[in-house]
């Protein structure tokens, strides 16, 4: 097997989920790709899928089709509807009829077994690649009224004060400036936290931001709620 790197040193490994129910495949995948510089995590089903991703972050998923109890198709369905997390299809059937059916529950690519290793890490980095194009660009700093906001740092400064913010009020203002000053609902924003259902969490936390950010509660300038749309963030 020929080692094809698909990635820059300076970054972090992807995180990628293996979710295969054959185990000498799944164990072959994760040491071949732990072996391309990807940081790999299994399972052999849905249900211990599901449970990884409820606890753990992934930038990609690679699932097979075939399996026992729930298939892959209805995990990858159902994990379209949660997030955006890019997925590609293992899968012994290979006829158009099957290739249509995994790209319609919203899946990246689709790779027919057997297929050669090299090929697999491949069209990870591509996939990797498009998503990181498609991604906004981050600032290092966003001015919010008085203070500067660290994104990297999960830091308020400003009036002679550095106020930290837990990780959650710092996802939260992330996903908030991904689309600033536009409207953004709990449910578009429980998606981009990584939070399993959208929930009155994301208003304590509003809560909470607002106080630190000395944002007026009855008239807002930074943090604002618009009626029947969500929240807005106002970057100055």
């Amino acid at each position: 097997m020929t080692k094809s790197s698909v990635l820059l040193a300076e970054k972090p490994a992807p995180h990628i989920l293996v979710v295969d129910d054959d185990d000498r495949l799944r164990n072959l995948l994760r040491d071949y790709l732990s072996s391309n510089g990807f940081l790999i995590t299994t399972a052999e089903d849905a249900p211990t899928a599901r449970a990884m991703l409820a606890r753990l972050q992934f930038d990609l998923a690679i699932l097979d089709v075939m399996m026992p109890g729930e298939d892959g198709f209805s995990l990858g369905k159902s994990l379209r509807e949660m997030s955006d997390m890019p997925i590609l299809f293992l899968t012994a059937r290979g006829e158009s009829k099957d290739r249509i059916a995994g790209l319609r529950t919203g899946a990246d690519d689709y790779l027919p077994k057997p297929f050669e290793p090299e090929e697999l890490v491949l069209r990870l980095g591509a996939i990797l690649r498009r998503q990181a194009a498609a991604a906004p660009v981050e600032q290092a700093e966003y001015q919010l009224g008085p203070y500067r906001w660290s994104p990297e740092m999960g830091e308020l400064h400003g009036n002679n004060t550095a106020i930290k913010l837990s990780d959650m009020e710092n996802k939260l203002l992330r996903a908030l400036a991904s689309k600033p000053g536009q409207p953004m609902n709990r449910d578009a924003l429980a998606e981009l936290m990584g939070i399993q259902t959208a929930s009155r969490s994301i208003d304590v936390m509003v809560v909470r931001l607002r106080r630190k950010l000395g944002d007026d509660p009855q008239m807002p300038r930074i943090l604002q709620t618009l009626r029947g749309q969500g929240y807005v963030l106002r970057i100055t």
